[in-house]
């Protein structure tokens, strides 16, 4: 018996040498697996904690080390980024994308709306939230012309009106309301895409709110609410107190038009107290620049006074995008020209809209993630930024996009970091 177990025990050890053994042969095999190499950077990536020089390597759509200083004999293709920043591709969490040729539509299906492809790329941007353009009446056609079609990872709040934003008046119909059937579909039929609810453009009470967040209840997701249209305005107070739940979103934060929407800074410059309570309470503050909505006189003064958004999102479409906007890179540069830091503006347009969005597979650089990633150069020089005022302030820092991959794929690349100089179509020969 005892020599059957040394028999048994003996073999398992030269099992194990030979495995060790077939471990160190594989070992220079294994390591030439790794199919792009981004070495040199500073990475910054929020959730993680990391913003220090470091190299990630990503093997077909997934990110597999950072770390410092891996072997570039590790890789089949090396990529030298020393001097720019990588971090997380950026998530949007404010756009409108459900672009179409229906001329009578505002932006469901409409020329309003963008193809998200043709503007997120250029500027770091691998996911967009689209903002309630569809209901659940369109959000299939949505689907299947868009989302679809997309390289870039499209997800979408649903709107609380069934025909989603097709136009001022349709916005109104409060019949059209359904928090059965948004719910439904969300929960059942797409819940990896619908990540949350949207309520806009209303003209009277909070009742469309109220439905929103009816809905939000029964489809356990978030609620983002664009207040604004309203006259007299409606107390933001109570929308932030009473209406809404903690984890719901207020868009628009630093609009400017207090005929119609309520103000967080008052005509004397000051950010109103309860601003900073619903902050504290768990509303989430989202700054959707858009075409009209954001002011200087409200972000200016907010942020002096220690009150800021929880996301910086863009609200694109076309007539945001030629405007004050620009893209995201732009935006976050602003962001950065009025006080906040390289890191502070990645971590709101990265990690923290992932989270807003109970999607935190997104917004990081964790080992096994999919490789959606961003690299900048911070510029110095003297620059310019605008308001949707016409107003303006200067800055001396500036994010410029040099390259962004999306699960994994270099998807823009502005200087050709990528790419081997022509010759070497020649030398080939």
């Amino acid at each position: 018996m005892n020599a059957s177990i040394c028999s048994i025990e003996s073999l398992r050890r030269r099992l194990l040498a030979l495995f060790a053994c077939l471990l160190v042969a594989w070992a220079p095999a294994l390591s030439q697996e790794i199919d792009l190499l981004l070495k040199g950077g500073h990475v910054l990536d929020p959730k993680n904690g990391i913003n220090e020089p470091m190299d990630l390597a990503i093997i077909g759509k997934t990110i597999v080390k950072v770390e410092k200083n891996i072997p570039a004999n590790q890789a089949k293709k090396v990529l030298d980024i020393e001097g720019l920043y990588l971090t997380p591709g950026l998530v949007d969490m404010h756009v409108h994308v459900f672009h179409g040729t229906d001329t009578d539509s505002y932006i469901a299906n409409g020329l309003t709306s963008l193809p998200p492809d043709g503007f997120t790329f250029r500027s770091g941007v691998t996911t967009v939230v689209d903002a309630g353009s569809s209901g659940w009446r369109n959000f299939r056609q949505f689907k299947k012309q868009t989302i679809d079609r997309s390289q870039t990872r499209v997800l979408a709040f649903l709107n609380i009106v069934g025909t989603g934003m097709y136009g001022r008046y349709e916005e109104q119909d409060v019949m059209d309301m359904n928090p059965t059937m948004t719910a439904n579909m969300i929960r059942r039929l797409y819940p990896d895409i619908l990540v949350g609810i949207k309520s806009a453009h209303y003209w009277g009470d909070f009742t469309q709110v109220d439905l929103a967040v009816e809905a939000g209840k029964l489809a356990q997701v978030p609620v983002m609410v664009d207040f604004g249209e309203h006259q007299p305005p409606n107390s933001i107070e109570s929308l932030f107190m009473e209406h809404l739940r903690p984890g719901d979103i207020f868009t628009h934060t630093f609009s400017y038009g207090p005929a119609n929407r309520e103000t967080i800074v008052d005509e004397q410059l000051k950010v109103k107290p309860f601003i900073f309570e619903a902050q504290k309470r768990g509303i989430r503050f989202d700054v959707g620049h858009g075409g009209g909505a954001f002011s200087f006189r409200q972000a200016i003064p907010a942020i002096e006074q220690g009150f800021l958004p929880n996301v910086i999102s863009s609200d694109l479409h076309k007539d945001s995008m030629n405007g004050g906007f620009k893209d995201m890179a732009n935006l976050l540069s602003k962001f950065m020209n009025m006080g906040l830091s390289l890191e502070e503006v990645i971590e709101r347009a990265t990690w923290m809209p992932a989270q807003v969005i109970n999607r935190e597979d997104l917004g990081n650089l964790d080992v096994g993630a999919e490789a959606d990633i961003a690299v900048f150069r911070l510029v110095e020089g003297n620059f310019g930024f605008q308001d949707i005022r016409r107003t303006k302030i200067d800055g001396d820092r500036r994010l410029e996009t040099e390259l962004t991959l999306r699960a994994g794929r270099i998807v823009w690349d502005l200087n050709g970091i990528s790419a081997p100089y022509w010759e070497s179509e020649i030398s080939d020969r």
